[in-house]
């Protein structure tokens, strides 16, 4: 049993770090479901080649590329901008833990898919956006992508030859730097989340049935931590506490002489 086994992330990501992500939490346990275009799918499926082989040694349609981001998943074909799409995306999310996603910001919101209403459906979602330049900010609308990631960041000033020599000047390194960190950060982030999410617990209290808690920190794998009873409130166990050890009667006296008292 995987560290994250009983999750379930919907991820509407595609390409590199947000499959990258994914593909780490579903390695540790987590039940991915990875949502894809109906007619071609996530765009790495045709960055080939090289192409994997099938058992007649031949090329087939799927790329190392792709292949090498999306291990442990399971895909789903879902036309995420028609509204019986959209509806259905939101059956999901109702019973998942994580929203995956690396559309430029704010992309999603026109298609009902954006934190504010997937949060709104189930409160307790963790919501992962992946952008270039965050969620806010004057670049906040651009898309990010590896290599401009590289470039804006002096990645490419360390890579390759030097100035003087041919050849020379700032060079892409030769793998996604940027987007396989992203990833990393992402699944970190994501599992950060969700440790802080299990702030809380909830269970009924005399006073109100919605009553949340801040849970134990304290994890066991053979004997977890069990939450039996709410806060109580003053003597509200005294009769059934005290019924073990006396008679009614005796808890009775005991009430109008003011020894003990129940609420």
């Amino acid at each position: 049993m995987g560290a994250l086994t009983g999750f379930r992330i919907l991820d509407l990501s595609r390409i590199l770090a947000g499959p990258w992500c994914s593909q780490i939490l579903a390695d540790l346990g987590a039940e991915v479901i990875k949502i894809e275009k109906p007619d071609h799918g996530d765009d790495t499926r045709i960055w080939g080649p090289p192409w994997l082989k099938n058992n007649s040694n031949e090329d087939t349609h799927e790329s190392a590329y792709y292949l090498s981001a999306n291990r442990g998943k399971h895909s789903v074909a879902v036309d995420i901008s028609t509204p019986a799409g959209q509806t259905l995306i939101h059956k999901l999310v109702l019973e998942s833990d994580v929203v995956i996603e690396n559309y430029k910001a704010g992309s999603l919101k026109r298609y009902s898919l954006d934190y504010e209403t997937l949060s709104t459906l189930n409160p307790k979602i963790v919501y992962c956006s992946i952008t270039g330049f965050g969620q806010n900010g004057p670049r906040a609308a651009e898309p990010g992508y590896d290599f401009i990631v590289q470039g804006m960041g002096g990645m490419m000033s360390v890579t390759g030859e030097r100035d003087d020599l041919p050849g020379g000047g700032p060079q892409k390194a030769g793998l996604a730097f940027a987007d396989l960190t992203t990833g990393l950060y992402s699944a970190i982030a994501i599992q950060a989340a969700l440790l802080s999410r299990e702030m809380v617990i909830k269970m009924p209290h005399t006073l109100r049935e919605d009553y949340t808690s801040i849970g134990s920190p304290i994890k066991l794998s053979k004997t977890p931590v069990e939450y039996k009873k709410a806060p109580p409130c003053l003597g509200e166990d005294t009769d059934t506490v005290l019924s073990q050890f006396i008679s009614q009667d005796e808890i009775a006296q005991l009430k109008a002489q003011g020894v003990i008292q129940q609420r």
